[in-house]
């Protein structure tokens, strides 16, 4: 990668305030696939303060009107995007090769019940779809981002949400929960023994344009009320209709309302009416060709309607290809207990999309590493790679990651997993499953702080913490791994063990496609605490690489099945064997949460196909 003088580069930090750029091609950042990139995952808000006058979001009065307030962990911090701009080169310099940053529309500032108030930084609050959210800065900002960041052949994804609004309608009689189809049908205001209405409407399983023309009440299970005073708030104008939400109370995430209800109150979008539909595909086609963006990450998406996914996603692509984008890439999140990767692939053969986040690895890892389950686990975990609609070629770039914004960080989980747990032990085990998301197969998604040995309280609000020297009580009292420092204090120390952990592997992947893009196949696997080892070829040459694992607290000698064509190995990472044991075997010695990657060496009679 070509750089700027340090004269040039210096010049311009002073200049701009901002960071060198790098001199690499757009073509060339675009014309990598989807499969293989490291992503980076963060919340602005919480990333790094490079503006103080956007802190209260061109606002005024109390933390109520402005969701400012540093000391509590659910409303604003500060961080915004001139923020993360100056810190490209710490990312860089990790070897993040894609950013992936939470929602920057605007948001309602402040909602929830009296007392129970919250704001809207993490970005999943939407009321303008065309528009940066003020307290992260302008749309300008913005674009300014997506440029530096092309420039140092970083690609960037934006975090976006079609299944719901912020919480603007209300309903008349005050009352919440869920009314179904059944009991209260688009055909009848306020239940069976109620009016006739919506005369001629099909119902929600035809999206025709004919059909959703006869829809003319939206208050079939619930009149839905507006405040005067929020009653333009959404932009684009057509979103502060009623008539494009379902108004049928709040899901409880199980059956019918799993779909059709409002998401811990956020108005639910009417996802199978043609105008929602096309309305959402010009709000998003309209963000790629503006600012040239790499990558949508897709919120909520298991709580739309199949049929939308099945409209926007080839439209959305088809846009990204004619602005010169061809593998924009679009990844669902598709929230999903457990280690099978049935539930998650459904999504991409009917909802058609081309990657979900790999929520199925997620859970194998914390098995292995955190809970001490058998290494085969993800074995079959990594059998299912043939449910994903394009099967194992597709599994490749399916976003895998150890933790989010959501459930909580990877550290937290193996702390809960195995209370009393030592620092080291600790860190031991969180740099192995690193190792795993940046060695298997798929594109590792780091999410922010994890890299400098954040441990949270739980998920949700006590998973986001700051990077930039926090004013949050019960984060600065946490005890994170790795460091001696707090998040009372900056973080970005490139020296942290897990930072250069993370900057090696991906040095590594860089240097050898095998590891980034290769097809993988399973070697061998234990059924309890041990040995996993796979095999990744490298996709030009077909060079063989051998990874292995040691998820045990102690150490382990096990023979692994390797290539029968192998005569030796060259040590990559960690202390790999020099010779094989037996055509087709291998015999390892890994230290207790240890791990090798090998490149193989081929006996002189064999050649690689």
């Amino acid at each position: 990668m070509r750089r700027i003088s340090l004269i040039s580069a210096l010049a311009l930090v002073l200049s701009l305030g901002q960071p060198a750029l790098a001199d690499v091609p757009l073509a060339e950042v675009r014309a990598r696939p989807a499969a293989g990139e490291v992503v980076y995952f963060l919340l602005p808000d919480r990333f790094d303060n490079g503006d103080r006058k956007n802190d209260l979001g061109g606002l005024k009065g109390d933390r109520l009107k402005t969701g400012f307030d540093p000391s509590a962990k659910g409303f604003y911090h500060g961080g915004d995007i001139k923020g993360l701009l100056s810190r490209l080169d710490y990312l860089q310099d990790m070897g993040v090769t894609a950013l992936w940053v939470a929602p920057v529309f605007r948001n309602k500032p402040v909602q929830g019940a009296p007392g129970q108030e919250s704001a809207g930084y993490h970005g999943y609050w939407v009321t303008d779809f065309t528009r940066i959210d003020p307290h992260f800065g302008s749309n300008a900002d913005f674009k300014a981002l997506v440029d530096a960041a092309h420039a140092r052949g970083i690609k960037v994804y934006m975090d976006i949400i079609a299944n719901h609004t912020a919480d603007v309608i209300h309903y008349a009689d005050g009352d919440y929960s869920y009314r179904n189809r059944a009991d209260w049908p688009y055909s009848r205001k306020g239940g069976l023994s109620g009016k006739a209405i919506n005369q001629g409407f099909a119902g929600d399983e035809d999206s025709s344009a004919a059909n959703f023309a006869k829809l003319t009440d939206p208050g079939a299970a619930y009149q839905p009320l507006i405040d005067p005073a929020e009653r333009n708030v959404k932009v684009p104008a057509w979103l502060n209709d009623p008539i494009y939400y379902h108004n049928r109370g709040n899901t409880t995430f199980t059956g019918e309302d799993s779909r059709f209800g409002d998401f811990a109150g956020l108005d639910d979008l009417f996802t199978e009416h043609p105008r929602v539909r096309a309305g959402m595909v010009e709000i998003y086609a309209d963000w790629i060709r503006r600012f040239g963006i790499d990558g949508y990450r897709v919120d909520t998406a298991k709580h739309v309607d199949p049929g939308f996914w099945q409209v926007f996603t080839p439209e959305i692509r088809k846009v990204a290809a004619e602005a010169g984008i061809p593998n924009f890439a679009v990844f669902a999140e598709i929230a999903n207990g457990g280690s099978d990767p049935g539930t998650i692939a459904r999504h991409t053969r009917r909802d058609g999309f081309p990657q979900v986040l790999d929520f199925a690895f997620q859970e194998a890892v914390r098995d292995l590493v955190g809970k001490g389950k058998a290494t085969r686990v993800l074995a079959e975990t990594f059998d299912g790679d043939v449910l994903y609609e394009g099967g194992e070629a597709a599994a490749l770039a399916m976003p895998t990651f150890l933790g989010n914004h959501d459930m909580g960080r990877f550290s937290t989980a193996v702390r809960q997993d195995r209370p009393g747990i030592s620092d080291k032990e600790l860190l031991d085990r969180v740099a192995l499953a690193h190792v795993m998301l940046m060695t298997l197969r798929g594109s590792p998604v780091i999410y922010y702080g994890d890299e400098q040995g954040f441990v949270g309280d739980g998920g949700d609000q006590d998973a986001r913490e700051d990077m930039f020297p926090s004013r949050t009580a019960s984060y600065n009292d946490n005890r994170l791994i790795g460091t001696a420092s707090t998040t009372a204090a900056d973080n970005f120390d490139e020296g942290h063990p897990l930072y250069r952990l993370i900057r090696d592997l991906a040095v590594l992947r860089k240097a050898h496609p095998a590891l980034a893009r290769g097809r993988q196949v399973t070697r061998t696997y234990s059924e309890g605490p041990g040995l996993f080892s796979v095999s990744r070829f490298d996709p030009e040459t077909g060079t063989e690489y051998l990874i292995a694992f040691n998820t045990s607290d102690k150490p382990l000698r096990a023979t692994s099945v390797i290539g029968a064509s192998a005569s030796g190995l060259e040590g990559l990472y960690g202390q790999c064997p020099l010779s094989v044991a037996a055509p087709g075997s291998v015999l390892l010695d890994l230290p207790a949460f240890g791990s090798v990657v090998c490149r193989v060496i081929l006996s002189p009679e064999s050649s690689v196909r």
